[in-house]
C-alpha cells in the first residue's frame, strides 16, 4: 500500500487557479480588442474630422491631431492583433500585450488635453490589462 502526502484539496486548488489565469487572460484579450478598436475609431475620428478634439495651443507636448490620430490607428491595430493572441493563448501576445499596454497607457496620458475623459477611461482599462496578464503570467509560472 502507498502513502501519499498529498491532501485532497491541492489538486482543486491548483485547478482553481489555472482557471482564474484563463480568466483574466480572456479578460485581457478582450479588452485588448475592444480598446484597440476604439483607440483605432478615435484615430480614424482624428484623420478625418480633427475639430472633434480640443485644440490645446500651449499644450508641451503639442503634436497635431492628425499625427494622433495614425498614432491612435496603429497603436490600436496592435492592441487589438494582440488582443487576438492573448485569447489564443500565445505567450508572445501575452509580453507584447504588457509592452503595448504600457505603450497605450503613455499615449493617453499624452493624448488628455485633447480628449480628457476617454483618455483616462482607456488608461484604466490598460492598468486592468497589465494586471490580468502580469497575474496570468506568474500564475502559469
Amino acid at each position: 500500500m502507498s502513502d501519499t502526502t498529498h491532501s485532497p484539496t491541492s489538486g482543486a486548488t491548483q485547478s482553481t487557479a489555472g482557471a482564474w489565469a484563463t480568466g483574466f487572460a480572456m479578460f485581457a484579450g478582450a479588452v485588448l480588442i475592444v480598446t484597440g478598436i476604439c483607440q483605432a475609431l478615435a484615430g480614424i475620428a482624428a484623420l478625418f474630422r480633427d475639430q472633434v478634439y480640443v485644440a490645446t495651443p500651449n499644450y508641451i507636448y503639442s503634436f497635431d491631431v492628425t499625427a494622433w490620430g495614425w498614432v491612435h490607428i496603429i497603436l490600436g491595430a496592435a492592441l487589438a492583433l494582440t488582443g487576438l493572441g492573448v485569447i489564443q493563448g500565445q505567450t508572445w501576445a501575452r509580453v507584447v500585450g504588457i509592452l503595448l499596454a504600457s505603450l497605450s497607457i503613455i499615449a493617453n496620458f499624452l493624448f488628455i488635453p485633447h480628449y480628457p475623459i476617454w483618455s483616462i477611461v482607456i488608461i484604466a482599462l490598460d492598468v486592468a490589462v497589465i494586471w490580468a496578464l502580469v497575474r496570468e503570467t506568474r500564475e502559469l509560472a
